[in-house]
């Protein structure tokens, strides 16, 4: 599956009362589909994913699921500390249609975690996984930094396509990217070279799963097939694209030069506050213009920087609420942030809007 682009992972909406807000979040859903990001992650980090029940995360899915264009992908964050758990997640977004599992690394007993450790909880999850599995580092939060080498052995599997690296190591990306080459997997995207996934073709037939075969282009102007390079599948004109092991960056302060490490796109936070301005910085790449790609990085790194990474899931829900999403409160213990730091965000975010 191709995982090229930009990926919002969405914030979970709050009443002020904590409970969840899912017309928000169908609001905020509907708007970022609406945007050129490639997709949405549901129960990431910035998602709070870890403050909610088991019944709350599987609505929030649910809800996600419905509001979501048939042309994004879409990916379910299920990795909760044991195996059993995270599969059982991931079957249930499997039977709403999600796409892809996003499966964090276990950590409450870190000093526990080791290879043999990692290596059988990706492989089991993998092994029997409906979903395929983007593996998700994220050290800020679970104090464990999964090892490149690690990252490189499971690679090969097949149902692990990915990851997403938030630790910021760019020589870690570079030392995965390069330690993975030997990956070649066929990845079926659109005539346009965009990702194509089992639920957009579903949607694109009306639900009624008719019309799937493959069909060559030639043939359908009466010609006899000529060339199987692009196909029709359920009404949707696709080819193959050859993909490798893909890795995505995770913080939108280190997006270019992550980008230039041979990350193919990325998961970010500050996407929830500002999915342009982060679309533009992977555009400009995708072009080959570096300069430009590099000012757009320049424009929004020391405020993905303080927004993002240091004042956390509430300064990204207050950008939100500036840039015309609903952030709201975050859930307790999580604090609303203060008159002086709301006022610091305003000027932060001033020229940065979407």
């Amino acid at each position: 599956m191709l995982l090229h682009g930009i990926f919002p992972p969405i914030t979970t909406p709050f009443y002020p009362d904590g409970n969840v807000y899912f017309k928000k979040i169908e609001h905020n859903v509907d708007r970022y589909s609406r945007t050129p990001v490639a997709g949405l992650v549901v129960l990431g980090s910035t998602g709070e994913a870890i403050m909610l029940s088991d019944d709350e995360r599987r609505e929030v899915l649910k809800s996600a699921r419905e509001a979501t264009a048939p042309n994004k992908v879409l990916i379910a964050g299920t990795g909760i500390e044991s195996a059993s758990e995270t599969l059982r997640l991931t079957e249930y977004a499997a039977e709403l249609g999600y796409d892809l599992a996003l499966v964090r690394t276990p950590h409450f007993y870190k000093r526990m975690m080791q290879p043999p450790n990692m290596l059988a909880f990706f492989r089991t999850v993998a092994d029997r996984s409906p979903l395929p599995v983007l593996i998700y580092n994220v050290p800020p939060f679970t104090g464990y930094d999964m090892p490149a080498e690690l990252v490189i052995e499971l690679a090969d599997h097949p149902n692990i396509v990915g990851i997403k690296e938030s630790g910021g190591d760019l020589e870690k990306v570079r030392r995965m990217v390069e330690g993975t080459r030997q990956v070649k997997r066929p990845a079926t995207v659109t005539e346009t070279f965009d990702a194509v996934t089992p639920r957009m073709l579903k949607a694109s037939t009306g639900g009624n799963g008719q019309g799937g075969e493959l069909v060559p282009v030639s043939a359908l102007g009466g010609a006899k097939p000529s060339s199987p390079a692009v196909n029709v599948v359920s009404g949707i004109k696709t080819r193959q694209k050859e993909v490798g092991f893909q890795v995505l960056a995770g913080l939108a302060q280190k997006l270019e030069p992550s980008l230039q490490a041979g990350a193919v796109g990325a998961v970010l936070a500050f996407a929830d506050v500002a999915p342009t301005a982060c679309y533009e910085i992977y555009a400009a790449w995708k072009e080959g213009d570096v300069g430009l790609a590099r000012l757009k990085q320049e424009r929004i790194t020391n405020v993905a920087q303080r927004v993002g990474s240091e004042l956390g899931i509430p300064g990204m829900k207050y950008g939100m609420d500036l840039n015309g999403y609903y952030g709201g409160p975050a859930r307790l213990p999580l604090l609303p942030l203060t008159a002086d730091l709301k006022h610091e965000v305003e000027l932060l975010l001033a020229d940065v809007r979407n």
